[in-house]
């Protein structure tokens, strides 16, 4: 049964990354789903168990992926690129810094998915429009999507899949790794700093001229609130799905009447198919995790909390995050290490699975995204530059990571 069991989440990776004539992932994941509950590698009971604690995540997510599209629909992103473009003064290295803050924020208050389909063509056009080489801003937005999104419980699904098992509220949370957080991206910069040293050479002239545009007001203020929401939810006991919801729609009523979305693009938002396809896959690792995979990685993980603990808890999530892509990783992982895991190394496993995807394009669905938006973009990644970047930068920020976690647990 755990040979079937791998085979089917192999399945589902696979077409999930290839996705043939842009088929949604559901296309395999739903058949595969079936199949392990028929052929008895998943119960129906365990079926049912995973799709009602994967229910209210999956909520939340729907709800961050509409609230990102009003955000960009109320010209945010647009504003964005201005304001770096403004600030940048020409000067490629101060873009990239400033590339580095706006991606960061971004991923972690509107999550990863924002970043990396809504802010990637606006940095790679504010890159162009200013006369700047886009591979470092481009290379940037695609690292930070994983490697700043370790901060907030809704910046990343793998940290709402976690977040539930650690016994934390929101702010815990954050506290927690808000050190973590500050340390990677520091040292992703440093790295980058060095690495595209060639592109930030000098500086340029604008070849356009930089139109201003007025701060979407509404909008910001409605983000900066739900922020807020999303911290005292936990001390009111309202799940962050509903404060994601009545921010999208305190921002879909003026964007409707505005005519700057329209009902049909919200629901489109929502990306309906890709939460279908979370509980589906849900249902496949179950299977894996419940037999001698997961048997054999709960083994495998340390129990302590000390640093040299932490440190293998997150090498071993880095390492599975590249072999079974992050999103199932996190769902493995998080039955392996069981309901009684000290939340230090359910953090731990966090920040692997979040910073390992940045070693392979296969690592998170997140890199896979990046990839089209960029050749979308006509800024083709090439994988030797991926690999190379990543080869440097996803063991220093996770000795970095990890490092700052066990000083503050």
């Amino acid at each position: 049964m755990s040979i079937l069991a791998l085979a089917l989440v192999a399945v589902v990776l696979v077409f999930a990354i290839v996705r043939p004539r842009d088929l949604p992932e559901i296309v395999v994941a739903l058949p595969a789903a079936i199949v392990a509950v028929v052929v008895g590698v998943v119960t129906v009971g365990q079926a049912r168990e995973e799709v009602t604690e994967l229910a209210p995540t999956v909520a939340f997510l729907a709800a961050i992926l509409v609230l990102a599209h009003l955000a960009d629909a109320h010209g945010v992103f647009d504003w964005i690129a201005v304001l770096l473009r403004r600030s940048s003064v020409g000067n490629p290295r101060r873009l990239l810094v400033l590339v580095f803050v706006a991606a960061s924020l971004t991923t972690a208050v509107l999550s990863l998915d924002a970043t990396v389909v809504l802010l990637t063509p606006a940095i790679i056009g504010a890159a162009r429009a200013s006369g700047m080489s886009t591979r470092p801003h481009s290379y940037a937005v695609a690292h930070l999507s994983n490697s700043a999104s370790t901060v907030l419980p809704v910046s990343n699904l793998t940290n709402l899949l976690a977040f539930s098992a650690t016994g934390l509220t929101f702010l815990q949370f954050t506290a927690y790794m808000a050190a973590p957080w500050l340390a990677a991206i520091v040292v992703e910069l440093l790295v980058f700093l060095v690495f595209f040293r060639k592109d930030l050479r000098g500086a340029v002239s604008e070849p356009e001229p930089i139109v201003a545009r007025d701060a979407p007001v509404l909008a910001l203020w409605i983000i900066g609130a739900a922020l807020v929401g999303f911290g005292v939810s936990g001390f009111v006991d309202v799940a962050p799905a509903w404060i994601a919801a009545a921010a999208a729609v305190a921002l879909a009523v003026p964007g409707v009447r505005r005519g700057v979305t329209s009902p049909k693009k919200i629901v489109v938002a929502a990306d309906l198919w890709f939460c279908a396809f979370v509980f589906a896959l849900g249902v496949v690792v179950a299977g894996l995790a419940a037999g001698p995979i997961g048997t054999w990685v709960a083994n495998l993980l340390p129990t302590s909390t000390t640093f040299t603990a932490l440190l293998a808890t997150a090498a071993i999530a880095a390492v599975a995050s590249n072999v079974l892509n992050n999103l199932p990783a996190t769902l493995l992982l998080v039955a392996a290490l069981g309901a009684g895991a000290p939340p230090a190394l359910l953090l731990a496993m966090v920040i692997g699975v979040n910073l390992g995807p940045n070693l392979t394009y296969v690592g998170s669905l997140a890199i896979m995204l990046w990839r089209r938006v960029a050749r979308a973009q006509g800024e083709s990644p090439q994988l030797s530059t991926f690999t190379a970047l990543g080869a440097i930068t996803v063991p220093l920020t996770l000795v970095a990571a990890v490092g700052a976690l066990w000083l503050v647990v």
